[in-house]
């Protein structure tokens, strides 16, 4: 997935009108190199995409990928070479390295949570809690690292969330008038208790957030529903519980660190003459 408009808003931050004086001043014009993209790290790589449009954006065409995005890596791995204008190279380098460092720490830490489920039915699934501007790229990310997406706005299906419950007055209420409004919409609703559950089984949502429900409550609540609607839990998950939850039965854990919280992978560049 390669997002040009926001290449070019990276570079010209970097840039502001002007140029790289510290390359500038110390790199002849003439100046050819051989750039190495390597990982310090094991995990899996997304944004490789993103890393050579970048390089190709600041003239470098000479570009051999040797790992796709969904690759799961080792440390001191070749992911990619640039060959070509030792100014431009160092130009891109920042920018390249800062979209793939931030976009394979999301892919490596939700394939994270990934694997500390596996076994069970249920999906690791990211939320909008996401950097502005990024959102397609970091889902993107999400995908790569085997994670699943949820909406991706405010446009594409409805969450019913305490706030709009409180607003119309009870989870019946607000399921009601989004239904009579957008018909043909995916709808979620949050409950916060197992009264609302029931009450809200009546109107035979297709989901329901459990919301910072426990484990022995979770599990209660997939008794109840027995199948009735899809099941998504939040809130107070961890990696270390992921599994204890997921064995409840639920279908889905929501996870806002995917996106909000991902560390920084770690790639160097390493230069050398050929």
């Amino acid at each position: 997935m390669i997002d040009r408009d926001l290449i070019k808003r990276a570079l010209e931050e970097d840039l502001s009108g002007g140029e790289d004086i510290t390359s500038v001043a110390t790199v002849s014009d003439s100046e050819k190199i051989a750039a190495d993209f390597v990982t310090r790290k094991a995990g899996v790589i997304a944004g490789i995409d993103m890393a050579r449009a970048v390089l190709e954006e600041v003239g470098i065409t000479d570009i051999t990928l040797f790992v796709q995005d969904g690759a799961q890596v080792k440390a001191g791995e070749l992911l990619m070479t640039a060959r070509g204008d030792t100014r431009a190279i160092l130009l891109a380098e920042r920018t390249a390295l800062n979209f793939l460092g931030h976009l394979s720490g999301i892919a490596t830490l939700t394939n994270s949570w990934v694997r500390a489920v596996a076994g069970t039915k249920t999906k690791i699934r990211d939320t909008r809690k996401t950097t502005p501007g990024m959102r397609q790229l970091e889902k993107y990310a999400v995908r790569m690292g085997g994670g699943t997406n949820h909406r991706m706005g405010l446009y594409d299906s409805a969450l019913i969330k305490d706030n709009h419950i409180a607003a119309a007055g009870s989870v019946s209420a607000a399921f009601s008038k989004v239904l009579a409004k957008y018909p043909d919409a995916d709808i979620e609703i949050e409950v916060d208790n197992l009264d609302q559950l029931r009450e809200i089984l009546l109107f035979k949502p297709d989901l329901i957030l459990l919301d910072n429900m426990s484990v022995e409550l979770c599990a209660q609540a997939v008794a109840i529903v027995s199948g009735a609607a899809k099941l998504e839990a939040s809130g107070g998950l961890t990696i270390e519980n992921a599994k204890t939850y997921a064995l409840t039965g639920v279908d889905y854990l929501a996870i806002g660190a995917l996106t909000h919280s991902a560390p920084n992978f770690d790639i160097g560049l390493d230069m050398r003459k050929e």
